[in-house]
């Protein structure tokens, strides 16, 4: 078989009841390229019948490649895993969950043939709930103010890589993967696709709130060390309030005949100063951890099996 121009890689977890959806869609939207494909699903430990499911496809098409993790990994290593693997010129992102509609690919590869070598939707509409969207928004705002160089908002990881992206990304070592960043701190040229973001086509989100808010700390914290200024910038106020407190009882100590009575006064200064300490350590601790994690050298993942591949 020829090497294949375009590859599209599908994380996959307990998908098995939108796994046939997406084989529908995305098989006529790949033809209409009229590229060379395959399409690379990894599955990241799925708890139901995803896999049995990817392997029916396989044997129906044997451009649907397989590639089973030990265990549950996390959505980056995943599409770690398939960058890792795929040897295409072009390397399309997509979720399973076809909130990402696979009829935009025509669309993004023609953007690569423009020139571009990162295209990246973009969504102007969102189908989640009010909630979740309210963090969604205040998840690109704070990340917009502490990011070191500017981030797309409204951008997750469907998105079009050139091979010379992808070879840029396999160089990055990082165990703390928020691709839509490193995506952008690679630089090369790049140009968003504005689309709707649909629903969930059958399974429940894969993404808990505390998943969410560890991506959040890993999109924070892996591209900037600003909150490591802000707990210095409290430290230095909270030194200066307290210095001038201390002026100030010295003052009425020796100048005047007024009573110290401070024990509200006295707590509450103890406590914002904990609360600050405190807070202060979280920060230098999220950092620490960090650290922790990146000099292990533990793989991103592991790979327990293959299929369709030589």
């Amino acid at each position: 078989m020829s090497q294949p121009a375009l590859a599209v890689v599908v994380p996959v977890f307990n998908e098995e009841r939108g796994l046939p959806e997406l084989y529908r869609r995305l098989n006529p939207a790949l033809e209409g390229v009229g590229l060379p494909y395959e399409v690379i699903c990894i599955d990241d430990g799925s708890q139901d019948r995803s896999l049995d499911v990817l392997r029916e496809i396989h044997k129906k098409n044997f451009r649907w490649k397989v590639i089973s993790l030990s265990r549950n990994f996390g959505h980056a290593s995943a599409c770690t895993a398939g960058l890792d693997h795929a040897k295409a010129d072009a390397i399309v992102l997509l979720d399973a969950d076809l909130q990402d509609p696979p009829e935009l690919i025509p669309e993004l590869v023609r953007k690569w043939r423009e020139g571009f070598e990162v295209v990246y939707g973009f969504r102007t509409k969102r189908k989640e709930t009010y909630f979740r969207q309210l963090l969604i928004r205040g998840f690109y705002r704070t990340l917009g103010i502490f990011s070191d160089f500017p981030l797309p908002k409204q951008s997750g990881s469907f998105s079009l890589l050139d091979r010379r992206v992808v070879e840029a990304l396999r160089k990055l070592p990082e165990r703390h993967r928020y691709l839509t960043g490193l995506r952008s701190w690679v630089g090369f040229r790049q140009v968003g696709v504005p689309y709707e973001r649909q629903e969930r086509w059958a399974s429940v989100p894969g993404q808990t709130l505390p998943k969410l808010f560890g991506l959040a700390a890993d999109a924070i914290f892996s591209f900037s060390i600003i909150p490591l200024r802000i707990a210095t910038l409290f430290g230095v106020f909270l030194a200066l309030v307290s210095f001038g407190l201390g002026l100030n009882i010295l003052y009425e100590k020796l100048f005047t005949n007024k009573p110290i009575v401070g024990w509200t006064s006295t707590m509450l200064a103890i406590l914002t100063t904990a609360g600050m300490i405190l807070m202060t350590l979280g920060v230098i601790g999220e950092y620490i951890g960090r650290i922790y994690n990146e000099i292990k050298h533990r793989p991103h993942y592991i790979v327990s099996g293959t299929l369709g591949f030589d």
